[in-house]
């Protein structure tokens, strides 16, 4: 009989009521292995009930309680680390050691909540005017909601819901219905943790779901990370319903190479960020810029490397780059490979006819590289999200910087050189949220905010961080004028001498 992943409503598992289910295969052979429950609109409002009501009292608990829970929930996480990355495996597809690199990221963020007491310290002047104090204090909002993609169903909710809860808000999860094992054994680890029964909940669906949460008069803010135009969406729906809103989009990151890097490395790190977790993550290098004339040279090393990669099963050691998390995705993304030439592509490697001996009906693509790509093609234009890299050439680097700051896009992107000027230009005058120099994938550390510009980023706040604390609490100034105790009414003696 087919497993069933229910929602996680008040502290337990909740049994779906609407009679709808989604499916979840196991993207390497293509099986059905699962159902999980679609949530109603009745049932979302269930959820944000649970959430309202645990929020009475864990929105005034102490930071000691909010943060010993983080830290009993991160020794748990810790402890069952590989037990998760074998459901991420299973319903994504990834390989084990993918799947472990995304725990771990999560769990910095953790980390990061379980700090939470120096980020939200105030602010205090004294005797701005005479017996007159201003305060700064930092508050939660209430209930708060996040909507999660597929490609890390452990480590984009841990990108939310730890610091949110720390900062004393209760949480609604809305994960990606493709893979939601992951975040129902989150949810039973915080509740083994000790959190309070309703603040951190799990409803699971499509947009009946997601449409709820942004028209939810109790829900006071949402966190997104998807595909642009659905992070449009999200934004101006909950904007419109008054909320506040941090919704991340999608991604076209470009690497720039000049002539003077290293070639290898920059080959190495093309290869590792366009193909590490089959393309599936919106900081994947997606389009490498070669200027001048090394293009040859490098797309010749590139391709030497892609051959190599073994593809296989996620549970598979000797697999370092899994299947694609759904049939229909793979086929989206073999068309870009298909009318690539016709667009005027050279292409080097085709991967669309790839498969594995024994698992022909998984999601299979191999390696597909593209050179010489006109900045008109569908392959450069869109997101692809899979395993595919474009390559495309610059004379100067004016032009390839030009190239790069066209792109609607604008969340990473990374440049190669041995010239520590051109670095602090590109630094300066890219149009991209996050930058690397000689490393392809910039993804912040927990302490530092991760989002990006242009269509990749809707809303005015970042992701995680400095920026995460913010957008979980809201500021309040308090002006305080005491009497001098001196100035207390006849008859009333609190010790102290009259001083006039």
């Amino acid at each position: 009989m087919t497993r069933t992943v229910n929602h996680w409503i008040g502290g337990k598992a909740v049994e779906g009521a609407s009679g709808t289910y989604g499916p979840v295969t196991d993207p390497a052979t293509g099986a059905v292995t699962t159902r999980v429950a679609f949530a109603s609109a009745e049932e979302v409002d269930a959820a944000v009930a649970a959430a309202k009501d645990a929020y009475r009292t864990w929105g005034h608990s102490s930071l000691a309680q909010r943060t010993g829970v983080l830290f009993a929930f991160r020794a748990l996480l810790d402890a069952h680390r590989d037990e998760i990355a074998g459901l991420i495996t299973a319903e994504h597809g990834k390989v084990h050691s993918d799947a472990l690199g995304e725990v771990a990221r999560g769990l910095e963020i953790v980390d990061l909540a379980c700090g939470i007491s120096v980020q939200l310290k105030g602010e205090l002047s004294t005797q701005v005017a005479s017996r007159v104090d201003v305060a700064s204090i930092r508050q939660p909002l209430g209930v708060v909601a996040g909507i999660t993609p597929f490609n890390f169903p452990a480590m984009v909710p841990m990108w939310m819901f730890p610091i949110a809860i720390a900062c004393g808000n209760t949480f609604v999860l809305k994960p990606s219905e493709k893979d939601p094992s992951a975040s129902v054994r989150i949810a039973e680890l915080l509740a083994e943790a000790g959190l309070p029964d309703g603040v951190f909940n799990v409803v699971h669906g499509d947009r009946t779901a997601v449409n709820r949460l942004l028209e939810h008069p109790d829900v006071k803010a949402v966190s997104f990370v998807g595909s642009t135009p659905i992070a449009r969406h999200i934004h101006a729906t909950a904007s419109a319903h008054g909320k506040r809103v941090q919704a991340l989009g999608g991604a076209k990151n470009h690497m720039l190479v000049l002539p003077d890097a290293d070639l290898d490395a920059a080959a190495d790190a093309a290869v590792s960020a366009a193909y590490g977790s089959a393309g599936e993550r919106c900081m994947a290098i997606s389009a490498v810029v070669a200027v001048g004339a090394i293009g040859d040279a490098l797309v010749e090393r590139i391709r030497e490397r892609a051959e190599k990669i073994r593809i296989g099963p996620g549970n598979d050691p000797a697999s370092e780059m899994g299947p694609l998390i759904t049939r229909a995705h793979r086929d989206k993304v073999a068309s870009y490979v298909e009318n690539a030439a016709a667009e005027g592509c050279e292409v080097v490697l085709d991967g669309t006819g790839f498969t594995v001996d024994g698992h022909e009906d998984g999601h299979w693509i191999g390696i597909s590289l593209l050179d010489r790509v006109p900045t008109t093609a569908q392959a450069y234009r869109d997101e692809i999200f899979g395993p595919v890299l474009c390559v495309l050439r610059a004379e100067t680097y004016e032009e390839g910087v030009a190239l790069i700051n066209a792109s609607p896009f604008g969340n990473g992107t990374a440049i190669f050189t041995r010239d520590g000027g051109a670095a602090r230009r590109f630094q300066l005058e890219v149009e991209a949220g996050m930058v690397g120099v000689n490393v392809p994938i910039p993804v912040p550390v927990g302490y530092h905010s991760f989002g990006g510009w242009k269509d990749s980023l809707f809303g005015d706040h970042h992701v995680y961080g400095n920026d995460g604390t913010h957008f979980y609490t809201r500021g309040k100034v308090v002006t305080t004028r005491w009497p001098d105790p001196a100035d207390a009414p006849a008859g009333v003696d609190l010790g102290f001498p009259r001083n006039h």
